[in-house]
């Protein structure tokens, strides 16, 4: 079959995408990062490698004309789609903080026996600095117990509060939250009302964070954004989209 550059030059990207995607898969899946997400990397390096195929053997060349351009149609959607939405979570890394906020809370993630995995690390210690530059304020942890959990995330959570120098009677424990939503609705039952609050959480998380927030009928809340490794921020991002999609459609 006679193939010119540009279906040649296309061949090529797939294929290196789709060996991308399948090795940062690998990776993510190394991690433990306690759920099944590393599973898209897999099925995008299979479609990327099923698209490369089509165009090998020239299939694309036998399609009739409207579907090629309906197929092209929907992609440019998505892909509009999810610039939209991914610049949305950017502007989370963005959010200011205020100063002498009556509670924080930090939204719990996976932990370990031996302590809390990376991601949940960076949001307690982004909480610590703020927690010791205003004395006044209260912490609430926020996280119940995973399948794949040892204990209560609040627990975990607190437990590293305490051996960084943070004293008991500034830390409130929510040891029911599995999800966002939950996180956020159970630990306002445990504040004051007309509280001001602060939302500590990485920065990929931080934007839906603040649109739960207000839908739950926070009025006086801000996020305290926290860093995440550089590493996994792509599969965090990722899997954000796809959060910020369910959370819109629901």
């Amino acid at each position: 079959m006679k193939r010119n550059g540009i279906s040649i030059s296309l061949l090529w990207i797939l294929i290196v995408l789709a060996v991308g995607c399948i090795i940062y898969g690998i990776k993510i899946l190394s991690a433990g990062s306690g759920t099944n997400f590393f599973m898209v990397w897999f099925v995008m390096g299979m479609v990327f490698l099923v698209f490369a195929g089509a165009i090998w053997l020239g299939i694309w060349n036998k399609l009739p004309r409207v579907i090629w351009k309906s197929f092209v149609g929907i992609v440019s959607a998505g892909i509009v789609c999810f610039l939209i939405v991914e610049g949305c979570i950017i502007s989370g890394f963005f959010q200011q903080e205020e100063e002498h906020l009556d509670y924080i809370i930090v939204l719990g993630a996976q932990v370990y026996a031996h302590g809390p995995s990376h991601v949940l690390k960076y949001r307690l210690d982004e909480a610590i600095m703020y927690l010791n530059e205003n004395s006044d304020t209260i912490c609430i942890v926020s996280g119940g117990k995973g399948y794949n959990e040892p204990f209560e995330e609040a627990v975990g959570m607190a437990d590293y509060l305490k051996k960084k120098g943070i004293s008991e009677n500034r830390i409130i424990l929510e040891t029911k939250s599995l999800t966002t939503e939950q996180n956020i609705s159970n630990s306002m039952e445990l504040m004051k009302e007309d509280a001001s609050v602060g939302i500590a959480t990485n920065n990929f998380h931080i934007f839906r964070a603040l649109q739960i927030a207000k839908k739950e009928g926070l009025k006086n809340v801000c996020g305290i954004v926290a860093e995440s490794n550089p590493m996994y921020l792509p599969n965090n991002m990722l899997r954000e989209f796809f959060a910020m999609i369910k959370f819109l459609i629901m």
